[in-house]
């Protein structure tokens, strides 16, 4: 089965809004969670950041 092209401007005016803030807030998140793993180095920390990471790497492809 062939997957229909993507077009942002189907989606609701409030989930491009959504995307939009989530696309320009998660790159300093992601930079913050990294230095406070390199400071305090948790299990729970290095979970949240690989978490982060794939969830901007997702948005910064437009996976999401």
């Amino acid at each position: 089965m062939r997957r229909k092209n993507y077009n942002p401007y189907l989606l609701p005016p409030w989930l491009r809004k959504t995307r939009f803030y989530c696309r320009t807030i998660i790159l300093p998140v992601v930079i913050f969670q990294g230095v406070r793993t390199i400071i305090v180095p948790t299990t729970g920390d290095l979970f949240l950041l690989a978490f982060l990471g794939l969830l901007a790497y997702l948005l910064l492809t437009d996976f999401i």
